[in-house]
């Protein structure tokens, strides 16, 4: 047993190797969406594959949890100075789209692996069906660029050049995947310093044991937290606008239960893996990373002294059923699951704030859209593909203070790239970056205020992709009296006679003179505005972050002349005490229709009975009863609408004995 001392000395160790190969792939990488925006990772495992170290300053924040254990296992053989990489979301389920490619090396001391160091970078492109390779429309893992699975990338110090020639001709701008690919193979090597070091200090078996110390106690340090929240059962369900192009609202639902110091997360009722790219490729792992995001950044919220690494997994059981979305099938298409997973991250916030609601804030935007252009430059006629920026949305209001504006909160990780160096790298020019007015939730606490982006195209057949298009229809969340906030959008020319609104479209053609405007969500309120100071009030509008209007209709608060006017503002806001919403949350009209039609009892009977289907029936299934329930035709509860549909396809089996209403209806 290492002592607390020496293990706090060895964690230190660890988190500063992981910030020596973080800043190494920083300063040496060649995209600008690794350079600038920062979606890499790096981490120190133990030799088994399980992350024990991450930096906490650079890079994305999605993979404390991460376990390489299977793809490390799909190799057959390491030696000394080996790197291997996948970047197939099916092998071993380590990448989850194939622009993210992860790569990993043994550390020897002695002839024996005393850990691993590994990360991933997410290439500009990947070759696929689209530049960038990522969009909604696509259906299946074919359609999103080449993949490898697991594989020895360089052999004794030296790149395997085959593998580099195989990917090099299959995607849109070798020169950078090299670059990144190049780079990240440095930050290892100073991974690989740093770790040898660290043997010599600690001795191989010394280190080896704190490694395994250090995820014992993250874990004590979870289940700490854990015991900190009343037991129960809490449970919740979130959407995404679309299950595809024009498609359905995509549903997430949990039942987070609580005992002691464990949790369940069963995310049974969340809907069947989709025809489009939205689903989220778990292969039936109980503690996948990605199912547990959302649970790193509650836990982080509860204790910042946490150690980030996967000791936190441990605590946790996850239930995704197969051929779900957050479970699929191969080749179920997986690039768009970043838009699922910030509706994941929304759905366990919502979970943990029925369980713990006096410490936890209302719900971050949940849409980060990542803007690549595909186009000419005029002055040396050579196409240019690049990330500009990712457009991200404002935090929930907190328990004692605003959500931050325009950072995300769950997404805060994803830099903004300074706009003189995306036009000095992309023939674009900027119109507007900034924040947009009146998109926070209204709150004693207000919601962040969303990111709005326009910029003008010179060249003809301009492909914009805004990859995790989102929440341009149902509204993150306010909490305790806060109100929800306002809707995303992607408009080409805003205003002008050829105004195009795309809403949730991801990729569209832009021609010369025409200006993209994207903006975010914001963030939800928390706690009534009413309650919110009417000089906070006044501060927000001579910051231009509320307006006028805004501050009398949401807040209750009369402004004349730049001033309070403390009678008139008592007056209405006694008058909208009235008629104020007293439930936990707030959602929004949108969702508040919606679920008129598609209740808990239509869901819990659409569940059971896409669960009784063959997989590749069941999205066509729901699609059809969507339509049936939507256009009248008298079909009133999931039951009566699927006997309908069945007969225009009796193809589809038969399913329902075990379901009584369905059973019922059929007679």
């Amino acid at each position: 047993m290492v002592d607390k001392v020496t293990l706090q000395v060895l964690a230190n160790h660890c988190r500063a190797a992981a910030e020596n190969m973080a800043y190494t792939l920083y300063r040496t990488a060649h995209s600008t969406f690794v350079k600038e925006t920062e979606d890499f990772t790096v981490m120190v495992m133990d030799r088994s594959g399980r992350v024990v170290a991450v930096p906490m300053d650079l890079g994305a924040t999605w993979y404390p949890g991460m376990n390489y254990n299977r793809a490390i296992e799909m190799v057959p053989d390491y030696r000394p100075g080996d790197i291997a990489f996948t970047n197939d979301p099916y092998s071993g389920y380590l990448a989850t789209h194939a622009p993210d490619t992860h790569l990993w090396k043994p550390i020897f001391h002695e002839g024996e692996i005393v850990c691993f160091v590994g990360g991933h970078v997410h290439n500009t492109d990947m070759g696929g069906a689209v530049p960038a390779s990522l969009s909604r429309s696509l259906t299946e893992i074919h359609q999103e660029g080449i993949r490898f699975p697991p594989m020895t990338l360089m052999r004794d110090g030296a790149f395997d050049e085959t593998v580099l020639r195989i990917m090099m001709m299959n995607v849109r701008k070798p020169a950078l995947n090299m670059g990144d690919l190049k780079a990240l193979a440095g930050a290892l090597n100073t991974g690989e310093r740093k770790i040898q070091a660290m043997v010599a200090k600690f001795g191989a078996k010394g280190f080896m044991d704190g490694l395994g110390g250090l995820m014992d106690y993250a874990e004590h340090q979870a289940r700490e937290i854990l015991r900190s929240i009343p037991d129960g059962e809490y449970v919740f369900s979130d959407y995404a606008d679309e299950d595809g192009v024009d498609g359905n609202p995509c549903r997430l639902a949990l039942t987070l239960t609580i005992k002691g110091d464990e949790a369940i997360l069963d995310f049974t009722g969340s809907d069947p893996q989709l025809g489009s790219s939205l689903n989220v490729p778990t292969g039936s792992d109980p503690r996948h990373t990605l199912l547990l995001v959302g649970v790193y950044y509650v836990l982080y919220t509860l204790n910042p002294q946490l150690l980030l690494n996967s000791g936190l997994t441990r605590p946790f059981t996850c239930i995704a059923p197969e051929g779900t979305v957050l479970n699929p099938s191969f080749p179920a298409a997986v690039g768009m699951r970043s838009l699922t997973c910030a509706r994941l991250r929304s759905l366990i916030f919502g979970a943990f704030s029925l369980a713990a609601p006096e410490r936890l804030p209302a719900a971050p935007a949940g849409s980060s859209s990542i803007v690549n252009v595909m186009t000419t430059d005029e002055k040396t006629h050579r196409s240019v593909i690049a990330a500009i920026n990712p457009v991200v949305g404002g935090g929930g209001g907190m328990p004692h203070r605003d959500g931050p504006n325009g950072s995300g909160a769950d997404a805060a990780y994803l830099k903004n790239t300074p706009i003189e160096i995306t036009e000095t790298e992309v023939p674009i020019r900027f119109m507007r970056y900034g924040l947009l007015p009146d998109s926070g939730g209204a709150g004693r606490w207000r919601g962040g205020l969303a990111t709005v982006m326009e910029f003008k195209v010179f060249s003809p057949n301009s492909r914009i992709t805004v990859r995790n298009r989102d929440r341009s229809h149902f509204r993150p969340w306010g909490t305790l009296g806060g109100l929800s906030a306002e809707t995303s959008n992607f408009i080409i020319n805003p205003g002008g006679p050829n105004e195009r609104i795309l809403g949730n479209t991801d990729i569209a053609v832009a021609e010369p003179g025409d200006v993209i405007h994207i903006h975010s969500p914001g963030g939800g309120g928390r706690g009534s505005p009413l309650e919110r100071e009417p000089e906070r009030v006044l501060l927000d509008v001579e910051r231009g972050y509320v307006s006028l209007e805004a501050a009398r209709a949401l807040y209750g608060v009369v402004i004349e002349g730049g001033a309070v006017d403390p009678d008139a503002t008592a007056a209405l806001r006694a008058e909208l005490r009235t008629r104020a919403h007293q439930t936990h949350f707030h959602f929004g009209p949108e969702r508040d229709a919606f679920e008129q039609v598609w209740t808990e009892r239509n869901y819990a009977a659409l569940t059971r009975l896409l669960a009784g289907l063959p997989v590749h029936w069941r999205f066509f299934t729901k699609t059809k009863l969507f339509a049936v329930m939507r256009d009248g035709s008298g079909a009133r509860d999931v039951a009566a609408a699927f006997v309908a549909v069945r007969r225009d396809y009796p193809q589809i089996p038969e399913v329902g004995q075990d379901i009584p209403e369905i059973a019922q209806a059929a007679e």
